[in-house]
């Protein structure tokens, strides 16, 4: 062994202490055995870490020298990919405009906390599967118990947050853009023809019923893989990761009315760019293209109603019965609209001939599922959001609120029997919650899938708070037609 220089000794004592300093900030003393690995790299050189340095063949030099410099950068990456930040491309217009599709954005993981991964053993940049061969971009085992470490701060009111999506434990492959459990739901529905008269049944007996839908459909997509493809288990970090506005906190009691979010009975300030689905008709000619890049509708989001068998009824009842000279309906778009928007298309009386708000016969399931409430989208609940320690009665009316968060979310085994509720082989009509949970929505309110149709998020999804836009393409227009939104490069979220 050669004797150490007097700046090796340097870099290693810097290199060590900033390790011991990571390890006490993630509270991970199993990282110990890493230190002797350390000392060897800088003083004591037993094992020959660079051992291609000194071979013969120049070829061999040169491809140790790439797969050095990979490997290097694959563990930097996933060690900040983790601890400090990660990319983020915006999916879907559930946030819009507030947030556009095509955003991409540097999300904090040192905001709320990074969290200790459940599954360390993985490939960087890649959410659970890899790119061409796909296949898991993780290896299932070890599994860690959740852990976050001390950041900057907790999640606020009206926070825009990156989680992971809590129905997204289980998924069909060949239907990854719906949740298993509505799948599952809505197949079982389908199954058993004829619509059930909720109102004259009991909580025992409509749960009876979702049981049965549920396991029909369930069993009919794991029966049918060709279709459903395979179904699969993820662990909490490998979920989906899913941006929404934080609109409850842990304690909170949230209800909304007629599209305002209340908190404790009081209405809280709305995103400047909310959103809802309007039916706009006009009075006889088309909305250009021009007046649509000036409204900032993408493509996506113009719908012409163009059916007139299917659509006609519904729209007259709408009190959309604008006619041309020849009597047929005047053209009708289904569009998402700001305040701002809805004011601009109003006031073009010469173009716009009425505008009507999507009605709620559109909103599709409510959460829970098993629950039968009269709730929708802009009228829904009130819903107690549980905190971490807090301690309520279970009851009839309530449990299939907070049923998976005691099975799913918190590992506990619940069962109702005749006699009463079950935890754990315990009867008992008490459950204390063991993390905190939040309420996130979209401020695209009509267009997105949000806690409303999934329910709470727990405090072991969140991961992280969207700092900055850092890049923004428009895939409407082409590279020399504004593809760049150029006005959103470097802008900070709000």
């Amino acid at each position: 062994m050669r004797k150490a220089t007097r700046t090796q000794w340097i870099k290693c004592a810097i290199a060590l202490v900033l390790y011991l300093a990571f390890l006490v900030w993630v509270k991970s003393w199993l990282g110990l055995i890493v230190i002797p690995f350390i000392f060897d790299i800088y003083i004591t050189k037993i094992i020959p870490w660079s051992f291609w340095k000194k071979s013969k063949n120049p070829a061999v030099r040169s491809v140790m020298s790439w797969v050095d410099a990979i490997v290097f950068a694959l563990i930097a990456v996933y060690f900040v990919n983790i601890y400090v930040f990660q990319n983020y491309q915006i999916p879907s217009s559930s946030l819009e405009k507030s947030m556009l599709v095509g955003d991409f954005l540097y999300v904090s993981k040192m905001s709320y906390g990074p969290r200790v991964p459940n599954t360390p053993l993985s490939m960087p940049l890649a959410q659970h599967t890899l790119p061409v061969i796909n296949t898991k971009s993780y290896i299932e085992w070890p599994q860690w118990k959740y852990k976050r470490v001390p950041g900057f701060g907790k999640v606020k009111l009206n926070d825009i947050v990156v989680f992971n999506f809590p129905a997204g434990d289980t998924v069909a492959l060949n239907n990854q853009m719906s949740d298993f459990y509505t799948i599952a739901y809505s197949l079982g529905q389908n199954m058993y023809p004829g619509k059930v008269d909720m109102d004259s049944l009991t909580r025992k007996q409509q749960r009876t019923v979702y049981d049965l839908y549920y396991n029909a459909g369930r069993k009919q997509i794991l029966s049918n893989p060709k279709e459903f493809g395979e179904v699969v288990i993820r662990p909490v970090d490998r979920r989906e990761n899913y941006v929404k506005r934080c609109v409850g906190l842990p304690g909170d009691t949230l209800q909304i009315i007629d599209g305002q979010v209340m908190i404790d009975g009081k209405a809280t300030e709305n995103p400047e760019d909310l959103q809802f689905n309007y039916f706009v008709q006009t009075t006889g000619p088309g909305i250009s293209e021009e007046m649509f890049r000036e409204l900032g509708i993408s493509k996506d989001d113009q719908m012409l109603m163009t059916d007139s068998q299917s659509w006609e009824g519904g729209l007259l009842d709408m009190g959309l019965n604008g006619r041309n000279a020849q009597g047929s309906l005047n053209p009708v778009y289904h569009l998402p609209l700001t305040k701002k928007m809805y004011n601009t298309l109003n006031g073009n009386k010469k173009l716009i001939h009425k505008i009507v708000m999507e009605p709620e016969t559109y909103s599709g399931q409510m959460y829970p599922l098993n629950l039968h409430t009269q709730w929708n989208r802009n009228n829904y609940g009130p819903i107690w959001i549980p905190a971490k320690g807090a301690t309520i009665t279970l009851t009839d009316d309530n449990l299939p609120i907070y049923e998976r968060i005691i099975r799913a979310y918190e590992g506990n085994k619940l069962e109702v029997k005749e006699d009463g509720i079950y935890i754990n082989d315990v009867k008992t009509d008490k459950y204390t919650f063991q993390m905190d949970y939040y309420w996130m929505m979209g401020d695209n309110r009509h267009n997105s899938a949000d806690s409303r149709y999934w329910g709470f998020v727990p405090e072991d999804h969140i991961v992280g708070k969207p700092l900055v836009v850092w890049l923004s393409l428009d895939k409407d227009r082409g590279w020399f037609d504004g593809k760049i939104r150029w006005n959103r490069l470097f802008k900070w979220v709000g």
